[in-house]
Protein backbone atom coordinates (compact mmCIF):
# COMPACT_ATOMS: atom_id res chain seq x y z
CA UNK A 1 0.00 0.00 0.00
CA UNK A 2 1.46 3.58 -0.86
CA UNK A 3 1.71 6.24 1.51
CA UNK A 4 -1.11 8.14 0.05
CA UNK A 5 -3.01 5.26 0.22
CA UNK A 6 -2.94 4.95 3.77
CA UNK A 7 -5.08 5.78 6.43
CA UNK A 8 -3.92 9.14 8.36
CA UNK A 9 -3.40 8.41 11.87
CA UNK A 10 -3.18 10.43 14.64
CA UNK A 11 -1.50 9.28 18.02
CA UNK A 12 -3.08 11.15 21.00
CA UNK A 13 -1.76 10.53 24.68
CA UNK A 14 -3.42 11.44 28.07
CA UNK A 15 -1.39 11.48 31.55
CA UNK A 16 -0.19 13.71 34.06
CA UNK A 17 3.54 13.97 32.17
CA UNK A 18 4.42 15.29 35.90
CA UNK A 19 7.35 15.47 34.55
CA UNK A 20 7.57 14.50 31.06
CA UNK A 21 10.26 12.50 30.54
CA UNK A 22 12.39 10.47 26.87
CA UNK A 23 9.98 7.24 28.15
CA UNK A 24 7.06 9.36 27.01
CA UNK A 25 8.58 10.39 23.54
CA UNK A 26 9.81 7.55 22.98
CA UNK A 27 6.52 5.87 23.15
CA UNK A 28 5.51 8.09 20.23
CA UNK A 29 8.08 6.98 18.13
CA UNK A 30 8.00 3.19 19.09
CA UNK A 31 3.99 3.40 17.92
CA UNK A 32 4.95 5.30 14.67
CA UNK A 33 7.48 2.82 13.36
CA UNK A 34 4.95 -0.09 14.47
CA UNK A 35 2.06 1.51 12.41
CA UNK A 36 3.89 2.32 9.68
CA UNK A 37 5.09 -1.14 9.48
CA UNK A 38 2.06 -2.22 8.97
CA UNK A 39 1.12 -0.99 5.78
CA UNK A 40 -2.21 0.59 6.46
CA UNK A 41 -1.39 3.55 8.59
CA UNK A 42 0.24 7.00 8.17
CA UNK A 43 0.73 8.04 11.23
CA UNK A 44 0.37 12.11 10.68
CA UNK A 45 0.41 13.86 14.55
CA UNK A 46 1.59 12.87 17.72
CA UNK A 47 -0.29 14.72 20.60
CA UNK A 48 0.40 15.08 24.37
CA UNK A 49 -3.05 15.53 26.89
CA UNK A 50 -1.79 16.14 30.30
CA UNK A 51 -4.20 15.71 32.87
CA UNK A 52 -5.83 18.94 34.90
CA UNK A 53 -4.87 19.65 38.15
CA UNK A 54 -8.94 18.52 38.89
CA UNK A 55 -7.77 14.72 38.66
CA UNK A 56 -6.48 15.46 42.02
CA UNK A 57 -3.63 12.82 41.72
CA UNK A 58 -0.90 12.56 44.64
CA UNK A 59 1.76 14.91 43.86
CA UNK A 60 0.67 16.51 41.04
CA UNK A 61 1.64 19.93 40.39
CA UNK A 62 -0.03 22.58 38.16
CA UNK A 63 -0.59 22.24 34.34
CA UNK A 64 0.86 25.56 33.62
CA UNK A 65 4.13 23.55 35.21
CA UNK A 66 3.67 20.55 33.26
CA UNK A 67 2.40 22.37 30.10
CA UNK A 68 5.47 24.84 29.79
CA UNK A 69 7.84 21.85 30.41
CA UNK A 70 6.19 19.41 27.55
CA UNK A 71 6.87 21.79 25.39
CA UNK A 72 10.19 22.76 25.97
CA UNK A 73 10.81 19.30 25.48
CA UNK A 74 9.15 18.68 22.00
CA UNK A 75 10.93 21.68 21.14
CA UNK A 76 13.29 18.61 19.37
CA UNK A 77 10.28 17.01 17.54
CA UNK A 78 8.65 18.12 14.15
CA UNK A 79 5.37 16.12 14.57
CA UNK A 80 4.55 15.56 18.17
CA UNK A 81 2.69 18.51 20.72
CA UNK A 82 1.50 19.21 23.78
CA UNK A 83 -1.95 20.46 23.43
CA UNK A 84 -3.70 22.52 26.62
CA UNK A 85 -7.33 22.00 25.33
CA UNK A 86 -7.71 19.22 28.61
CA UNK A 87 -6.55 21.11 31.41
CA UNK A 88 -8.20 24.61 30.27
CA UNK A 89 -11.88 23.03 31.12
CA UNK A 90 -13.39 23.67 34.35
CA UNK A 91 -13.39 20.43 35.67
CA UNK A 92 -11.49 16.78 34.96
CA UNK A 93 -12.63 15.53 31.81
CA UNK A 94 -12.91 11.89 30.85
CA UNK A 95 -10.53 10.45 28.57
CA UNK A 96 -13.24 9.46 26.19
CA UNK A 97 -14.19 12.74 25.97
CA UNK A 98 -10.67 14.32 25.32
CA UNK A 99 -10.46 11.45 22.25
CA UNK A 100 -13.86 12.66 20.65
CA UNK A 101 -12.48 16.38 21.14
CA UNK A 102 -9.36 15.77 19.23
CA UNK A 103 -11.31 13.56 16.22
CA UNK A 104 -13.89 16.12 15.92
CA UNK A 105 -11.05 18.54 15.64
CA UNK A 106 -9.43 16.44 13.00
CA UNK A 107 -11.97 16.63 11.22
CA UNK A 108 -12.92 19.87 11.22
CA UNK A 109 -9.54 21.34 10.15
CA UNK A 110 -9.63 18.55 7.01
CA UNK A 111 -13.22 19.57 6.14
CA UNK A 112 -11.82 23.36 6.43
CA UNK A 113 -8.41 22.76 4.27
CA UNK A 114 -11.24 21.35 1.90
CA UNK A 115 -13.01 24.04 1.42
CA UNK A 116 -10.19 26.55 0.99
CA UNK A 117 -8.81 24.46 -1.70
CA UNK A 118 -12.41 24.15 -3.73
CA UNK A 119 -12.49 28.29 -2.88
CA UNK A 120 -8.71 28.75 -4.63
CA UNK A 121 -9.95 26.03 -7.10
CA UNK A 122 -7.05 23.95 -6.77
CA UNK A 123 -5.69 20.75 -5.96
CA UNK A 124 -3.42 19.88 -2.88
CA UNK A 125 -0.30 18.21 -4.45
CA UNK A 126 1.68 18.41 -0.71
CA UNK A 127 3.43 14.65 -0.07
CA UNK A 128 4.30 16.16 3.35
CA UNK A 129 2.89 14.04 6.62
CA UNK A 130 -0.53 16.06 6.95
CA UNK A 131 -3.81 15.45 7.18
CA UNK A 132 -4.24 17.78 3.70
CA UNK A 133 -2.03 15.36 2.20
CA UNK A 134 -4.61 13.02 2.64
CA UNK A 135 -7.33 15.12 2.34
CA UNK A 136 -10.01 12.21 1.17
CA UNK A 137 -9.31 10.07 4.15
CA UNK A 138 -10.83 10.74 7.29
CA UNK A 139 -8.23 10.81 10.47
CA UNK A 140 -8.13 8.22 12.85
CA UNK A 141 -7.22 9.18 16.12
CA UNK A 142 -5.84 6.07 18.56
CA UNK A 143 -5.39 6.08 22.65
CA UNK A 144 -1.42 5.58 23.02
CA UNK A 145 -0.25 4.28 26.18
CA UNK A 146 2.05 2.05 28.13
CA UNK A 147 1.09 -1.60 28.42
CA UNK A 148 0.32 -1.48 32.69
CA UNK A 149 -2.88 1.01 31.16
CA UNK A 150 -4.46 -1.77 30.27
CA UNK A 151 -4.59 -3.23 33.83
CA UNK A 152 -6.33 -0.12 35.00
CA UNK A 153 -9.31 -1.45 33.34
CA UNK A 154 -10.07 -3.10 35.94
CA UNK A 155 -9.42 -0.75 38.81
CA UNK A 156 -12.73 -0.35 40.82
CA UNK A 157 -14.81 2.54 40.08
CA UNK A 158 -11.93 4.36 38.02
CA UNK A 159 -13.61 3.62 34.33
CA UNK A 160 -17.02 3.21 33.32
CA UNK A 161 -17.39 0.28 31.28
CA UNK A 162 -19.45 2.01 28.17
CA UNK A 163 -16.16 4.28 28.15
CA UNK A 164 -13.72 1.46 27.77
CA UNK A 165 -15.95 -0.48 25.09
CA UNK A 166 -16.33 3.16 23.26
CA UNK A 167 -12.21 3.60 23.03
CA UNK A 168 -11.42 0.00 22.08
CA UNK A 169 -14.41 -0.43 19.28
CA UNK A 170 -14.76 3.52 18.12
CA UNK A 171 -11.03 4.23 18.64
CA UNK A 172 -8.39 1.76 19.02
CA UNK A 173 -5.20 1.71 21.51
CA UNK A 174 -1.64 1.51 20.72
CA UNK A 175 -0.05 -0.39 23.75
CA UNK A 176 3.82 -0.03 24.36
CA UNK A 177 5.42 -3.13 26.59
CA UNK A 178 7.05 -2.37 29.71
CA UNK A 179 8.58 -5.08 31.86
CA UNK A 180 6.77 -6.63 34.61
CA UNK A 181 3.43 -5.89 32.29
CA UNK A 182 1.64 -8.40 30.83
CA UNK A 183 -0.65 -6.97 28.11
CA UNK A 184 -2.13 -10.06 26.65
CA UNK A 185 -2.55 -11.38 29.76
CA UNK A 186 -4.93 -8.36 30.93
CA UNK A 187 -6.65 -8.43 27.46
CA UNK A 188 -7.46 -12.50 27.74
CA UNK A 189 -8.60 -11.20 31.51
CA UNK A 190 -11.04 -9.19 30.07
CA UNK A 191 -14.46 -10.39 27.91
CA UNK A 192 -14.47 -6.49 26.60
CA UNK A 193 -10.96 -6.22 25.49
CA UNK A 194 -10.68 -9.47 24.25
CA UNK A 195 -13.82 -8.75 21.80
CA UNK A 196 -11.96 -5.87 19.96
CA UNK A 197 -8.19 -6.69 20.43
CA UNK A 198 -8.24 -6.39 16.72
CA UNK A 199 -8.43 -2.73 17.53
CA UNK A 200 -5.52 -3.31 20.04
CA UNK A 201 -1.98 -3.08 18.94
CA UNK A 202 0.61 -4.07 20.73
CA UNK A 203 3.91 -2.50 20.15
CA UNK A 204 7.41 -4.28 21.74
CA UNK A 205 10.43 -2.49 23.17
CA UNK A 206 13.40 -4.35 22.45
CA UNK A 207 15.45 -1.44 24.27
CA UNK A 208 13.94 -1.59 27.87
CA UNK A 209 13.76 1.94 29.27
CA UNK A 210 11.19 2.06 32.77
CA UNK A 211 11.68 5.73 33.06
CA UNK A 212 8.84 6.95 35.13
CA UNK A 213 7.96 10.38 36.60
CA UNK A 214 7.82 9.25 40.34
CA UNK A 215 11.12 7.82 40.29
CA UNK A 216 12.28 11.40 38.88
CA UNK A 217 10.52 13.16 41.14
CA UNK A 218 11.71 11.26 44.36
CA UNK A 219 15.28 11.61 42.72
CA UNK A 220 14.60 15.41 42.60
CA UNK A 221 13.49 15.42 46.13
CA UNK A 222 16.67 14.14 47.27
CA UNK A 223 18.62 16.19 45.47
CA UNK A 224 19.97 13.83 43.06
CA UNK A 225 20.91 14.04 39.41
CA UNK A 226 18.52 13.26 36.48
CA UNK A 227 20.29 14.35 33.72
CA UNK A 228 19.98 12.13 30.58
CA UNK A 229 16.56 10.82 32.03
CA UNK A 230 14.52 14.22 30.96
CA UNK A 231 15.90 16.76 28.68
CA UNK A 232 18.29 19.18 29.94
CA UNK A 233 16.04 22.54 28.84
CA UNK A 234 13.33 20.54 31.51
CA UNK A 235 15.68 20.17 34.54
CA UNK A 236 16.61 23.66 34.39
CA UNK A 237 13.28 24.96 34.29
CA UNK A 238 12.37 22.42 37.22
CA UNK A 239 15.04 24.08 38.91
CA UNK A 240 14.52 27.39 38.11
CA UNK A 241 10.91 26.95 39.40
CA UNK A 242 11.92 24.84 42.33
CA UNK A 243 8.81 22.67 41.58
CA UNK A 244 9.45 19.01 42.73
CA UNK A 245 9.96 19.21 46.82
CA UNK A 246 8.48 17.12 49.66
CA UNK A 247 5.70 19.52 49.89
CA UNK A 248 4.64 19.02 45.89
CA UNK A 249 4.48 15.26 46.98
CA UNK A 250 2.39 15.64 49.45
CA UNK A 251 -0.25 17.54 47.70
CA UNK A 252 -3.82 16.03 47.05
CA UNK A 253 -2.08 13.03 50.03
CA UNK A 254 -4.95 10.85 50.82
CA UNK A 255 -7.42 12.46 48.15
CA UNK A 256 -9.21 9.99 46.03
CA UNK A 257 -9.03 10.50 42.52
CA UNK A 258 -11.62 12.35 40.25
CA UNK A 259 -13.24 9.83 38.38
CA UNK A 260 -13.35 7.77 41.58
CA UNK A 261 -14.94 10.69 43.54
CA UNK A 262 -17.14 11.31 41.22
CA UNK A 263 -18.74 7.56 41.40
CA UNK A 264 -18.73 7.28 45.15
CA UNK A 265 -20.82 10.82 44.74
CA UNK A 266 -23.10 9.34 42.44
CA UNK A 267 -23.97 6.14 44.73
CA UNK A 268 -24.59 8.19 47.36
CA UNK A 269 -27.24 10.12 45.53
CA UNK A 270 -28.71 6.95 44.03
CA UNK A 271 -28.62 5.81 47.64
CA UNK A 272 -30.53 8.77 49.12
CA UNK A 273 -33.24 8.55 45.94
CA UNK A 274 -33.71 5.24 47.09
CA UNK A 275 -36.50 4.81 49.69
Amino acid sequence: MSVKSRIPLILLACGSFNPITNMHMRLFELARDHLHQTGRYQVIEGIMSPVSDDYRKKGLVSAKHRIAMAKLALETSDWIRVDPWETEQESWTETIKVLRHHYNESVRLLQSRKECMKNKQFTERSTDNSVSSQSSVLPEVKLLCGADFLQTFQTPNLWKKEHIQEIVEQFGLVCISLAGSDPVQYINESELLTKFQHNIFLVKEWIQNEISSTQIRYALCRGLSVKYLIPDSVIDYIAYHNIYTEESERKNEGELLQPQKLYKAAVRLLNDKCP
